[in-house]
């Protein structure tokens, strides 16, 4: 929940991500970060964390490593990461804001309910502190494995978007999904709100053989298309648009809940 407008000179803020402590993205967002924010804290996990979605380390603890002053590895998920940075690393005072990535790779369609990344900001959304998920598409593999990522439209935009998005009254329970094309980023048509695209991860399955002969399967590429809805956050990252999704974590969906509950009231 957001009360509009943040003052972020003033703002305590909080990155997190899911590529991982040492993560380039990271680096770059913590850049972006400073130069808008009156204080920022980074507490990410101790390795890649890509495709861990919401999840929560229950049956083993955790451990804190401490990198650098107000910087901080976790050995768990995004999740954990942030769940311990408001109840434990920060707990004197709470976050304003925070900021998840700048994630290698679109987070963009289906990819939401397996990203870290958007993970870490839910969990800002639980503990009603506003949080922005940040993701930068990488042109020739929907995974980001086989190219280099070009940092430039998200160090181009991320401060932008950041200002407007929080210059605006947010809900309880809706967090922001920013994703930048590729670049160059003088090619980039500008910013453009849409709704959650539809797409499906895990079509491509590579199947082989170990040195004992054993087989295994590699989950491969994400399926494409050449074209996309018209207004989705697929849509607009093929026409070279920023795209900023709104999202909820209310996952009830209201109209079937209300035919049936009037379906079984009938019944009585």
């Amino acid at each position: 929940m957001l009360k509009a407008p943040l003052n972020l000179r003033k703002a305590r803020v909080l990155i997190s991500n899911d590529d991982g402590i040492g993560a380039e993205g990271l680096k770059r967002l913590v850049a972006i970060a400073k130069k808008i924010a009156g204080e920022v804290w980074v507490v990410a996990p101790e390795t890649e964390q890509s495709g861990t979605g919401h999840s929560l380390t229950l049956r083993r603890p955790l451990r804190i490593r401490k990198v650098a002053p107000r910087t901080f590895a976790v050995d768990g998920t995004p999740t954990d990461c942030v769940l311990l940075a408001v109840n434990q690393i920060m707990k004197d005072k709470r976050p304003d804001l925070v900021l998840s990535g700048i994630n290698r790779g679109e987070n963009v369609g289906e990819d939401m309910t397996y990203s870290g990344t958007i993970a870490a900001a839910m969990e800002a959304t639980l503990f009603r502190i506003p949080a922005i998920a940040l993701s930068q598409y990488v042109a020739e593999d929907g995974w980001g494995l086989d190219s280099k990522p070009d940092w430039a439209v998200a160090e181009k935009y991320a401060a932008r978007v950041i200002k407007k998005a929080v210059a605006i009254d947010w809900p309880r329970d809706v967090l922001m999904n920013v994703n930048f094309p590729d670049g160059p980023a003088n090619e980039v048509k500008g910013i453009e709100i849409t709704r959650e695209g539809r797409r499906k991860i895990g079509d491509h399955v590579i199947e082989s053989a170990d040195p004992r002969g054993e087989p295994y399967y590699w989950i491969g590429a994400q399926q494409s298309s050449p074209r996309y809805a018209r207004g989705t956050d697929l849509d607009a990252i093929q026409r070279r648009m920023v795209s900023v999704t709104p999202l909820s974590i209310d996952l009830t969906h209201r109209p079937t809940m209300n035919a049936l509950r009037a379906k079984l009231q009938k019944g009585r």
